[in-house]
């Protein structure tokens, strides 16, 4: 009797363990993410964008100049809407890739939907910390100041002046004859030429 009941006794453990039953393991817990309450059930209101552009950008916060882009959403997609900002030129809402899972979109691009539905005013989130700017090694900079010299520079001194150079002319000089003895001569030469000329026609 004993060998009919090892063999069903081996032959229900086997049939056991291909169903993947252990009665000495306790079954693994299921976790379930807790329902949230979504900006459509809080508002029932969504936002279609319905611009001609293939995409638009989501800010962080209502800005395009403080705020920098956490995604983008293409044209003809929809999110729920959670308000606008006070002055009503920005739409949050929701955008799971953002901080908190809140975007904000330039309203001029979107529709919101149902027609005609006021959305509730939304404090925009705190400006961000600009980065911190780079500030130069004292030691490197260091390097490159220049300590003055107890040398004094050598000082410009002009030339001394020299005097005009005076020639004074070579040779001899008729200073002592009259200019008029000079002409008279020429005049008494020139006519005893002529003279001359005529005798020899």
């Amino acid at each position: 009797m004993t060998t009919h009941k090892f063999p069903l006794f081996t032959a229900i453990s086997i049939l056991l363990l291909l169903i993947g039953f252990s009665p000495a393991s306790s079954p693994d817990p299921v976790l379930a993410q807790q329902p949230t309450d979504t900006p459509a059930a809080v508002t029932g209101l969504f936002i279609t964008v319905t611009t001609t552009e293939p995409q638009i950008n989501v800010r962080l916060g209502p800005s395009s100049t403080v705020y920098p882009v956490v995604g983008t959403l293409l044209t003809g997609s929809t999110a729920p809407a959670f308000g606008r900002s006070p002055g009503g030129d920005w739409i949050q809402i929701e955008f799971a890739p953002a901080p908190g899972g809140k975007g904000w979109v330039y309203s001029p691009l979107v529709q919101v939907s149902p027609l005609g539905s006021t959305l509730q005013i939304v404090e925009p989130p705190p400006t961000p910390v600009p980065p911190a700017t780079s500030t130069i090694d004292p030691t490197l900079a260091a390097q490159f100041i220049i300590q003055p010299t107890g040398t004094r520079l050598p000082t410009y001194t002009p030339a001394p002046t020299l005097a005009a150079a005076t020639f004074e002319p070579s040779g001899q000089t008729f200073t002592n004859v009259p200019w008029a003895s000079i002409i008279i001569a020429l005049a008494v030469l020139g006519v005893i030429g002529f003279l001359l000329s005529l005798i020899r026609r």
